[in-house]
């Protein structure tokens, strides 16, 4: 297990947070859900005798929290604790690893509340299907036939959980839950060789797993279409089938739009230019579509934009927008398209780069201003970009995006000619309302919450990723 500690004098906790090398595009077909049906597992108790639930119970007694998430690329595991509290935080982790109790009444408990929260989650919420039609979109509708690791969500399949027996549950677990596909990072009020003796003690003599680590080459093996570009990217993008449209007549409150893209992969360098493109267009009530569209044209009641932040060869970006009643859907596309071409052939303002660069900067402070969001952090990017000192080096490498990078990665990434589109039409008898839906795959062991972001737009997130906010993008994109 690698370890990465992070001290912090300052802080009055400390934060204990391991990454797991595993997420729903670690899945095979027929075991879709198994990665966050895990999220689950890991609190129901051990076979040395630690019950269900007394994990969470043990840390909040202590004054901490506990929580878990569940993403494409990685699912974690974290506590924040008084600084007091750090050896039991690291006990309870090594007990789990090395003792959960996979066990029939367990995994016959388990699956019924991972139903039960893709019911109220994704199910019952008027556009909760929205994410599942995005990925079929960009990644083929039969992209799991192909193999493809993001054709389906994190949350999974009912039947495939129906269906789940022991003997393949405990096979996932072994192939995924190891020291060797884990990195564990400790921030916050700690000594740094006493976490590495502690991390030692509790967690260095769970053994390894049986056979090689994991594979940790990513990137699905399906036709690839190279995408020529004059940046300093170097990317090969897997093959997609042709932009498609599809409508939806929906009881829903509003109307709702999503123009979506394939993108650069997280660990691109591309990324970061389309990520500065996505906010010049639509974080904060001062960027382009918020203030011409919801503002002066009055044509949505909200708009946001994100990217998926995705690590195996490509990810996708979207923007999503609910429309006033009785604006037609091509009014709004095609406003959409000029401003895009605008910002592919003239570039953001001077202005506009600051602004956005001032956001990302308060943003990733304030991100960095705890111990835990700033373990979750180190742990992207020692486990997602290879290194986790790059967390130092993140706004060095914002501030060199230029404005001429900016209209490159608009015209390469966001040329609305290339936009899938997904409409949900609501009919008469729909509800009022604006608009709720998962805009990233991130299921926690409690409920996201439904956040309204200064555009209008309330999503219903994770609890970690995209929390935060005003529609930023996420936290695995940087």
């Amino acid at each position: 297990m690698r370890v990465v500690v992070n001290p912090d004098m300052t802080c009055p906790a400390v934060a204990v947070n391991i990454w797991y090398r595993v997420g729903s595009a670690d899945e095979t077909v027929g075991h879709f859900g198994f990665a966050h049906l895990f999220e689950h597992l890991m609190f129901s108790g051990t076979t040395s005798g630690i019950a269900s639930g007394e994990h969470l119970a043990t840390v909040e007694s202590v004054g901490g929290t506990a929580n878990a998430t569940t993403s494409f690329d990685r699912t974690n595991f974290f506590e924040t604790v008084p600084a007091g509290a750090l050896e039991l935080a690291l006990w309870l982790e090594s007990e789990r690893l090395a003792h959960l109790a996979v066990t029939t009444e367990n995994l016959d408990i388990q699956r019924e509340v991972v139903k039960e929260e893709k019911r109220q989650r994704y199910d019952n919420l008027p556009y909760g299907d929205m994410l599942a039609h995005l990925l079929a979109q960009q990644f083929g509708a039969d992209g799991v036939a192909e193999g493809h690791p993001y054709a389906h969500p994190t949350i999974g399949s009912v039947p495939d959980l129906d269906a789940a027996c022991l003997d393949d549950v405990v096979s996932f677990h072994r192939q995924w839950y190891r020291p060797d596909n884990a990195c564990l990072v400790i921030a916050g009020c700690v000594d740094a060789d006493r976490a590495l003796l502690l991390a030692d003690r509790y967690l260095g003599a769970v053994p390894a797993g049986e056979g090689p680590a994991p594979s940790r080459d990513r990137t699905p093996s399906v036709p690839s279409l190279s995408v020529p570009s004059p940046s300093e990217s170097s990317l090969s993008v897997p093959a997609l089938p042709l932009p498609s449209r599809r409508v939806l007549e929906r009881e829903v409150p509003r109307t709702a739009v999503s123009l979506s893209w394939p993108s650069p992969p997280v660990t691109d360098a591309d990324q970061l230019s389309l990520e500065d493109a996505l906010s010049v267009l639509q974080t904060g009530m001062a960027s382009r579509l918020v203030r011409h569209l919801l503002r002066d044209l009055q044509l949505v009641e909200g708009i946001s934009g994100y990217d998926l932040g995705l690590s195996r060869g490509r990810s996708t970006a979207a923007l999503v927008a609910s429309l006033r009643p009785g604006v037609e859907e091509s009014r709004y596309i095609d406003e959409v398209s000029a401003a895009l071409r605008r910002l592919a052939a003239e570039g953001p303002t001077a202005a506009e780069m600051a602004r956005v660069h001032a956001q990302v900067e308060r943003d990733w402070l304030l991100e960095l201003a705890t111990a835990d969001d700033r373990a979750d952090a180190i742990n992207f990017y020692e486990t997602i970009m290879g290194s986790g000192d790059r967390v130092n080096d993140y706004l060095d490498r914002m501030s060199r995006v230029g404005a001429d990078d900016v209209a490159r990665a608009a015209a390469r990434w966001l040329d609305p000619d290339k936009a899938s589109v997904l409409v949900y039409r609501r009919l008469e008898s729909g509800p009022a309302g604006g608009l709720e839906t998962c805009v990233e795959d991130e299921a926690g062991i409690e409920d996201g919450a439904g956040v309204e972001d200064e555009t209008g737009v309330a999503h219903e997130i994770g609890i970690d990723q995209g929390a935060d906010g005003d529609a930023e993008l996420s936290k695995e994109s940087r």
